[in-house]
């Protein structure tokens, strides 16, 4: 765990719930698109039916036809866009921000060092999708990018603040919207300055409209929240979040969820930036702080 003392931002500009699914891939060297028809195959063997609406040196377009959001004036299909080889300036990462790449904690520096060029992909139109669509959707064109640039070095996804080695993702074994969890939702850990509490969170949720999560607390194995919110976020997306403000849900016992624990669930101002609205979780005898509407 990093020792080094961050202090609380919460000025930064907070996420865009429903916003784009960026994908930021990082190579040692320049690459090129891949042309037209190995993209197309590739994108329909991983994603299903798709049109390609432009291809040259600067971008790739394509409409996810079995995908359509709909809006007043009907629908159309989701498009999922790759941008040209462009530079990639890896100082532009904080050590705020670098702190909580777990994944990737021994070559994060490397990469950031070494990668001097980057292809950005994204979704457009996709928050009018449901949202294990939408998961499910984004992790088809990850898994089609990866195919499609063996050179990648790293994949890095700005909603969350993930970086995995392009190996990890290669060669990852997911299926279904769990893809979304483990490479679109990070869980952070910051011990708090002069005490003994800690806080763990999570980012990434409110790419698909759902609530990020809290816990502040003290006196608990750390790791046994991270596999609950890893849980949790992962419940909440496949069941459209059905938790309420002020419901109960499974708490840790032996470090395992048990039902004999139960935890409230409240909504809170989040205590870590970047600002936003979590589902802040009470740990009970291991919480830390006071909730809203709690006395003194």
């Amino acid at each position: 765990m990093s020792s080094e003392v961050f202090q609380q931002d919460l000025s930064e500009t907070p996420p865009r719930p429903g916003g784009p699914f960026i994908i930021q891939m990082l190579f040692r060297e320049p690459v090129a698109l891949p042309e037209r028809e190995e993209m197309t195959e590739v994108m329909k063997r991983h994603v299903g039916g798709v049109e390609c609406f432009c291809h040259d040196e600067k971008t790739a377009g394509f409409a996810a036809t079995d995908h359509m959001a709909e809006f007043q004036d009907g629908k159309v299909p989701v498009q999922l866009m790759v941008m040209g080889c462009a530079t990639f300036e890896g100082e532009g990462f904080d050590p705020f921000h670098m702190s909580q790449m777990w994944d990737c904690m021994e070559d994060r520096e490397r990469i950031f060092r070494e990668c001097r060029y980057q292809v950005v992909a994204t979704d457009m139109l996709a928050a009018a999708l449901p949202e294990v669509e939408r998961a499910n959707l984004d992790m088809d064109f990850l898994d089609a990018l990866a195919e499609l640039y063996p050179a990648c070095e790293a994949f890095y996804f700005p909603n969350c603040g993930k970086l995995f080695l392009g190996t990890a993702v290669r060669e990852h074994t997911i299926t279904g919207p769990d893809r979304f969890i483990r490479f679109g939702v990070n869980v952070r850990f910051f011990n708090i300055q002069g005490t003994e509490d800690m806080l763990i969170d999570t980012v990434g949720m409110s790419t698909l409209f759902l609530p990020d999560l809290q816990y502040h607390f003290h006196g608990m194995d750390p790791n046994w929240l991270v596999n609950h919110a890893y849980n949790m976020a992962a419940y909440i997306l496949e069941n459209s979040n059905p938790i309420q403000d002020g419901e109960t849900v499974d708490g840790v016992l032996d470090g395992h969820m048990s039902r004999e624990v139960q935890w409230k669930c409240q909504c809170e101002d989040a205590l870590i930036q970047p600002p936003r609205m979590v589902l802040d979780i009470h740990t009970g005898e291991w919480a830390s702080g006071r909730r809203d509407g709690e006395k003194e």
